[in-house]
C-alpha cells in the first residue's frame, strides 16, 4: 500500500487515539479542557461503564494514553477506614488498567523510604501525584520515596532521588512532561524544581527555593517561546523548560503556600490560591521582575485547594470549604457570580471542562454539573451511591467518557 494511503487510511485511528488521551494531571495540556460531550447525569447503577478496586488507596488522578489507564496508590500503612498498621508494611503501587473493561493488567510496587509522614492530613496518603506518560515509559511521583519509570510492559527502568523532607499535608505536586525532560516539583521533598531526563532520570537542571508549592507546573506559548510557569509562596515563576533558568518573576501578593495550578489562555496566566485565597493574572512573555509592568489585576478572591478553568473569557472554580462556585472575568478579575452549591461537600479535586458544562467532585462523593456560562446554573448533581470511598482525586477525560478515582476504586462514567 502506498505511504499517502496508508497515512490516509490510520489517521481516523490516530485522531481516535488522541482524543481519549488524558496523560498528565489536568490532561495531556493541562487545561482540563475536553472538546468531547461527556454524560450529564449518573447513578450507582445508572451510565456506568464499569468499576474497578483498586490494590490501595491514594488521591492521585488516573491518566489515559491509548488502551491504558495508569494510576498510583499505597497499601499498608495509614489507609482511610482501616487501622493505622505499622510503617514497614507500607506499600506503593503503580497499577495499569486496560481502558475498555477496567480490568487490572498488572500491578508494580515502589519500595517506600522510611521512616515515612507518620500522619497526613484529611487521609490525603502517599500517592497524591499523578503520574504521567509518553509513548514508551509512564513516571509515578511518590514524594521521598523519589520518582520511578518504567515501560508500558510494566519493567522497571529508572529511579531518582528528589529530596527527602516530609510535611503534615504531604506529597501533591504532579509530573510533566517537556520536551524529552521530566519537570518534577519537589517543594515539599527539597524546595528544589527538577528537569530531569526522560530517558534515564538524570537531572539535567535545578531551580532551587521554590518555596510552598503543592501546584503542578505548566508549559505556555509566549509568542515563539515556551515558558514554564510555576507559583510558588509570594511570586509566580516563568522558566525556560530546556534550562530552568528564570525568564520572568511577578509578585502576587498572596501570602502562604499555593497549590491550586496555574491555567493558561491567550498568552495570559491566571494564579489562584493561598490563605487566605487570592488570585492573579500575569502576561507571558516578559523578562525580570513583571510585576509593574504584566501584572494585569489582582483579587481577593480564589481557592485554597482547587484549581480554576476557563472559558469564553471567563474563568470558573470552587471552594473548598465553603460550597461556593465562582465565576470571574478573565479580563479585570471581576466576580461575576458567587454562588452558594446546596448539598455538597468539601471540594478538593479540580474540575474538568467538557462540552460547555464544569464537572466538580466534592469529596463526600457527589459530582456537581455546572454550565459554563456566567449565569449560574447547576445541571446535574450526581452520585454513585454508599461505599464509594473518598473522592479526592481530579476526574480524568477520555473520548466520551469520564473516569472517576475514589480512595478506593475507578470508575468509568459513561456507556459509549
Amino acid at each position: 500500500m502506498p505511504r499517502s494511503l496508508l497515512v490516509l487510511v490510520l489517521l481516523p485511528f490516530i485522531a481516535h487515539a488522541a482524543d481519549t488521551d488524558w496523560r498528565a494531571f489536568r490532561g495531556t495540556d493541562g487545561t482540563a479542557t475536553t472538546a468531547a460531550r461527556l454524560p450529564t447525569k449518573w447513578g450507582a447503577k445508572e451510565n456506568v461503564a464499569w468499576k474497578t478496586d483498586l490494590p490501595g488507596a491514594g488521591t492521585s488522578t488516573p491518566i489515559v494514553i491509548g488502551n491504558r489507564v495508569f494510576v498510583s496508590c499505597y497499601s499498608g500503612y495509614n489507609v482511610p477506614g482501616q487501622p493505622q498498621g505499622k510503617q514497614e508494611d507500607l506499600k506503593l503501587h503503580v497499577v495499569r488498567l486496560d481502558r475498555q473493561s477496567g480490568k487490572i493488567e498488572w500491578t508494580r510496587d515502589v519500595k517506600p523510604k522510611l521512616p515515612e509522614q507518620e500522619r497526613i492530613r484529611d487521609g490525603h496518603g502517599y500517592a497524591s501525584s499523578t503520574p504521567t506518560a509518553d509513548a514508551e515509559r509512564v513516571y509515578a511521583f511518590f514524594g521521598k520515596s523519589g520518582v520511578v519509570a518504567f515501560d508500558h510492559a510494566g519493567k522497571e527502568l529508572w529511579t531518582a532521588d528528589v529530596g527527602s523532607t516530609l510535611h503534615g499535608w504531604g506529597s501533591a505536586a504532579s509530573l510533566l512532561l517537556a520536551d524529552g525532560l521530566l519537570i518534577v516539583n519537589a517543594s515539599v521533598e527539597s524546595e528544589t524544581l527538577y528537569g530531569l531526563d526522560a530517558k534515564t532520570g538524570k537531572e539535567v537542571w535545578r531551580v532551587k527555593r521554590v518555596l510552598e508549592a503543592w501546584n503542578t507546573p505548566v508549559l505556555a506559548k509566549a509568542g515563539d517561546r515556551t515558558e514554564l510557569v510555576l507559583a510558588i509562596n509570594g511570586k509566580v515563576l516563568g522558566l525556560d523548560p530546556k534550562t530552568g533558568k528564570e525568564l520572568w518573576a511577578c509578585g502576587t501578593g498572596i501570602p502562604a503556600y499555593m497549590v491550586p495550578s496555574v491555567v493558561v489562555a491567550d498568552g495570559v496566566a491566571y494564579v489562584i490560591g493561598g490563605r487566605p485565597a487570592g488570585g492573579l493574572a500575569v502576561k507571558l512573555g516578559g523578562s525580570g521582575d513583571v510585576t509593574k509592568t504584566h501584572r494585569l489585576w489582582t483579587s481577593k478572591k480564589g481557592s485554597i485547594v482547587s484549581s480554576p478553568v476557563y472559558h469564553a473569557g471567563h474563568l470558573y472554580w470552587m471552594g473548598e470549604n465553603n460550597e461556593t462556585a465562582f465565576c470571574a472575568d478573565a479580563t479585570t478579575g471581576t466576580v461575576v457570580y458567587e454562588e452558594r452549591v446546596p448539598r455538597s461537600g468539601q471540594v478538593y479535586g479540580s474540575p474538568v471542562l467538557a462540552g460547555g458544562k464544569i464537572y466538580y467532585p466534592a469529596r463526600d462523593g457527589k459530582v456537581l454539573v455546572v454550565a459554563a456560562n456566567p449565569k449560574f446554573e447547576l445541571l446535574a448533581t450526581n452520585t454513585l451511591g454508599e461505599g464509594r470511598g473518598e473522592f479526592n482525586a481530579s476526574p480524568a477525560a477520555s473520548g466520551s467518557q469520564l473516569l472517576l478515582r475514589t480512595n478506593k476504586a475507578v470508575y468509568c462514567i459513561g456507556k459509549e
